[in-house]
């Protein structure tokens, strides 16, 4: 069993406010922490791993299939592996989560 502590974790700004750190990974999925401040966007794109999430402070708007969700403090959401998906913090204050991929994104390019 591996511990990892988000305090020990470090962050890295994938875009313009938006802050990922790698929490743990295994085989089969892994786990990011994320911190996406006010007005931060992430645009457009998609992956093959399903991804879902957990948001437990602030709001954030998810833009896929021509839909806006929005997803606050105590929402899991899941996105199916291959659709595209943007996101917005068109709040006041910091979102904060986890995210979750299976499987697991090996370098994410976020890390480079």
């Amino acid at each position: 069993m591996e511990r990892v502590s988000l305090s020990e974790c470090e962050p890295t700004e994938a875009a313009e406010g938006v802050h990922l750190a790698l929490l743990a990974g295994a085989d089969a999925m892994n786990i990011q922490h994320f911190e996406i401040e006010s007005g931060a966007v992430v645009d457009e794109h998609s992956h093959p791993h399903e991804q879902t999430g957990f948001i437990y402070e602030g709001e954030l708007v998810f833009l896929t299939d021509g839909a806006e969700i929005v997803c606050g403090p105590g929402d899991g959401y899941a996105i199916p592996g291959d659709q595209p998906h943007a996101v917005e913090n068109r709040g006041d204050e910091p979102a904060r989560g986890v995210d979750i991929f299976s499987p697991p994104r090996a370098n994410p390019a976020w890390q480079e």
